[in-house]
């Protein structure tokens, strides 16, 4: 049972990308613009996003990160130590490279669209908890 849930849920992940992501170039990249040549909402970014983390590794990597980025968001709330704020994007940061740099093969999306791509993380790992996306 374990095994077809897995696959009902790469299955789905890999459906949620296909129908909502246009064509990809050879560089994993994909051309989501407005008419003015420019990525005007999240909903526009979030396919794009989606893209970029095919690797299951890199996705993995960035849930490690948010899950510690919230544990230390918290923590931080608890002790009213605002000192470890500091730690926010090292971590955060540190998990999702390593993903895209040594898995994933391309640039980060933080490079190209920070805002979008912070929220997209948190969705992201969102959808991965509801099993949306694939773990």
């Amino acid at each position: 049972m374990l095994q077809n849930t897995q696959e009902l849920i790469k299955n789905n992940t890999q459906e949620l990308i296909k129908n909502t992501v246009p064509t990809l170039t050879n560089k994993h990249e994909v051309q989501i613009v407005g008419s003015d040549g420019r990525i005007k909402t999240l909903k526009e970014f979030y396919p794009f996003y989606l893209s970029q983390h095919a690797d299951s590794t890199c996705r993995r990597l960035h849930f490690v990160g948010t899950t510690c980025v919230i544990g230390i968001a918290a923590t931080a709330a608890m002790k009213k130590n605002a000192k470890l704020l500091w730690a926010l994007p090292v971590v955060g940061y540190g998990f999702a490279w390593v993903g895209h740099f040594f898995f994933e093969h391309n640039k980060p999306a933080t490079f190209k669209q920070p805002f979008f791509s912070l929220i997209c993380d948190f969705k992201m790992y969102k959808d991965i908890l509801v099993g949306k996306v694939d773990w």
